[in-house]
């Protein structure tokens, strides 16, 4: 039976609103930890070490976790991820209450909450898109990108606030107390599955979990466009990773500044991936959508170039600088997310979303090895220097690649995902009639 999709709005902005609410209190904590951090160590090195082992289990288990979800139901996975990172908190909680936090706890954290979000991303963006009708996908993803930029405004000014009213153990706990809003939704909102058909006939054996994920390598493989994207992005981040993941110390280290300076770059960081996200909400992009994402690369680039060349005495440069990064962002991903979740078929979104993500990751690591030794060496700001000019550059000859300005066209991966996947292109929910109705 076709679904019409009628009254869709509802349940989805309930479960959504829900995650936003948790989002707030796990911004919150995550500023009281990484200034804990910096504080406690203000090394470059332990900075991006504690960056770089959250993304060890989005890279070597994310293809992994990706087929998991595609074979589960995705409600489930929700419910059981984000109560697994509540938990997580609740850990975290106890050892500043207990006084024996150490440093190393920060890393057992790290991984775990990374696991936990390597399950709940993939569900909750396959979940979206059979929730939210194709014709708002860019208005929803241009929403999220603004509610990102909300929260980067309210985490950091929440968390700065915490920190001084609260002990540690008390902003943690915040932290679990809100996501009750993401999970209690869950258990009485019903989200769409994709119909998971077996290839072959009745009776032959199910493809293995490996089978699924070296069929998403080879979907993303027939897919030009998309290879190029990724390549190009791979590139970029091995300077761009390090470069975010270092601004606290640049505001103390650089600028001499406190946890007020951080939240307030943060928050206008925020600021801007609000507007950014609200325009693109509103705007929807153009109509090729690559082609926003390009023009907000070039903008990204000329601002990270901005903030490398800001003086220590100057740090109102690093303000409108990061509120040009900010108003660059949802030009950039929010598009990118667009035009998966219109392409690829929702029964397979799992494994090849996975996937994507471990690959645009496995090259951040680089940088964040070298992070440590390239600061002392030559300094904090030759990162966002370079990671300006790269994205920059990617921006200007991306219009001279015609397989990354047609990767909406040229979508080869459903024709092979059509001619040989280990499960059937049909989906249990035919594809959302599209109204002209406001997302909201």
């Amino acid at each position: 039976m076709a679904k019409t999709y009628r009254g869709w709005k509802a349940p989805f902005f309930t479960i959504w609103t829900g995650q936003q609410l948790s989002l707030v209190g796990s911004r919150a904590a995550q500023f009281a930890l990484v200034w804990w951090l910096t504080i406690t160590t203000g090394s470059a090195t332990v900075l991006a070490s504690a960056t770089l082992v959250a993304l060890i289990p989005q890279i070597l288990l994310g293809p992994i976790i990706g087929a998991y979800v595609d074979r589960r139901n995705r409600r489930t996975v929700m419910m059981v991820a984000d109560s697994f990172i509540a938990l997580v908190s609740l850990w975290l909680a106890y050892l500043f209450w207990s006084g024996s936090m150490q440093v190393w706890h920060v890393y057992v954290v790290m991984i775990a909450r990374s696991v936990g979000e390597g399950f709940h991303w993939p569900a909750m963006s396959a979940s979206t898109t059979m929730m939210v009708p194709k014709l708002h996908l860019s208005r929803v993803a241009g929403l999220n990108q603004a509610m990102n930029g909300g929260l980067a405004i309210i985490g950091p000014a929440l968390g700065a606030l915490l920190v001084s009213v609260l002990p540690l153990h008390g902003v943690m706990l915040v932290d679990v107390g809100t996501a009750l809003f993401a999970v209690l939704p869950l258990f009485f909102i019903a989200i769409p599955q994709p119909r998971r058909i077996l290839a072959g006939t009745e009776g032959e054996k199910k493809p293995s979990i490996w089978a699924d994920v070296l069929w998403a390598f080879r979907y993303i493989r027939s897919w030009r466009g998309l290879t190029v994207l990724i390549a190009a992005a791979m590139i970029v981040k091995i300077a761009l990773t390090p470069a975010f993941s270092l601004l606290p110390l640049l505001v103390r280290k650089h600028f001499g500044g406190e946890a007020t300076h951080l939240g307030l770059l943060e928050a206008l960081a925020g600021a801007g991936m609000l507007v950014g996200g609200l325009t693109l909400s509103a705007w929807g992009g153009f109509r090729r959508r690559i082609l926003t994402v390009l023009v907000g690369m070039g903008i990204l680039g000329i601002a990270l170039v901005w903030l490398g060349f800001a003086p220590s005495a100057a740090f109102w440069m690093a303000l409108a600088a990061m509120t040009v990064v900010g108003l660059a962002v949802p030009m950039i991903d929010g598009p990118i997310m667009a035009i998966l979740q219109a392409t690829v078929a929702p029964e397979v979104q799992g494994r090849v979303f996975s996937v994507m993500s471990s690959l645009l990751l496995i090259t951040s690591p680089i940088g964040l090895l070298a992070a440590g030794p390239v600061s002392d060496w030559i300094g904090l700001q030759v990162w966002y220097v370079t990671a300006g000019v790269l994205c920059a550059a990617l921006g200007l000859s991306s219009f001279l690649m015609p397989a990354l300005i047609h990767i909406e066209e040229n979508a080869q991966g459903q024709a092979t995902f059509a001619a040989g996947a280990p499960e059937s292109a049909a989906s249990a929910v035919d594809p959302p009639e599209e109204s002209t109705g406001e997302i909201v």
